[in-house]
């Protein structure tokens, strides 16, 4: 066991999940009925989903490596494939179901493609879809969140010397409480980088830190009282 190393990976990758989750597009209950931005679930759920894809790319990549980087990475990417998915379809089915345009009700020109927005964005509305800046907002939260629970992953594995399923189930427990907290800090709804709430982002990352240092000196108390290891 390297306590270190293990404090290490914890608190990492609970601070990446908070900032991950701050990045995605959620819009909750009123984008289910097309009045604002982003993907129509929970903070915590949608998190949840590609953290879950995350830790099954990862797991699988850390049957035959032991590198961090190239596990780590490998929880990013599915972590980023199942957002990508997500976020495309919520699009299809408001483009073509709802018939309405993707756009954002929190800027009036894309910051990214510098398309306009207001001239689109239904009246009393917060926006609606899951406009270009989001979208991309979105794919980098999921790789970022997918990056973090898969170093926690493998600093149970390899430095807590977890056995796989307690890993997995371990490292899924800490995550979400992560994302509990950013969900907190955010209050609902968020669009992403370009959101007023994403100034929001130093007090969740300070408090998702230190709740990642006191999981991760459970996690340590817990292998020197003999329990749980492979």
């Amino acid at each position: 066991m390297d306590p270190i190393l293990i404090l290490v990976c914890v608190i990492l990758g609970g601070v990446l999940a908070s900032l991950g989750v701050h990045l995605l597009p959620v819009g909750g209950a009123p984008a289910a009925m097309g009045t604002a931005t982003g993907v129509a679930t929970g903070t915590v759920m949608l998190m949840f989903g590609a953290a879950m894809c995350g830790l099954f790319t990862a797991s699988s990549v850390a049957t035959f490596s032991d590198n961090i980087l190239l596990v780590s990475l490998s929880g990013s990417v599915g972590s980023w494939l199942m957002m990508g998915v997500t976020m495309l379809v919520a699009n299809v089915i408001y483009v073509f179901g709802t018939g309405i345009v993707p756009v954002s009700g929190r800027v009036d020109v894309d910051p990214i493609t510098k398309e306009p927005q207001k001239a689109y964005k239904t009246p009393q509305c917060d926006g609606h879809g899951v406009p270009n800046v989001s979208y991309i907002s979105g794919m980098v939260g999921a790789l970022l969140g997918g990056f973090g629970g898969a170093i926690m992953y493998f600093g149970l594995l390899n430095y807590a010397h977890f056995e796989e399923t307690m890993a997995g189930i371990a490292a899924m427990g800490i995550f979400v409480a992560n994302a509990i907290i950013a969900a907190y800090n955010i209050g609902g709804t968020i669009e992403g980088f370009q959101d007023p709430k994403f100034k929001r982002l130093p007090k969740a990352l300070v408090s998702c830190g230190v709740i990642s240092l006191l999981c991760g000196v459970l996690v340590v108390l817990v292998v020197n009282l003999g329990g749980l290891t492979g």
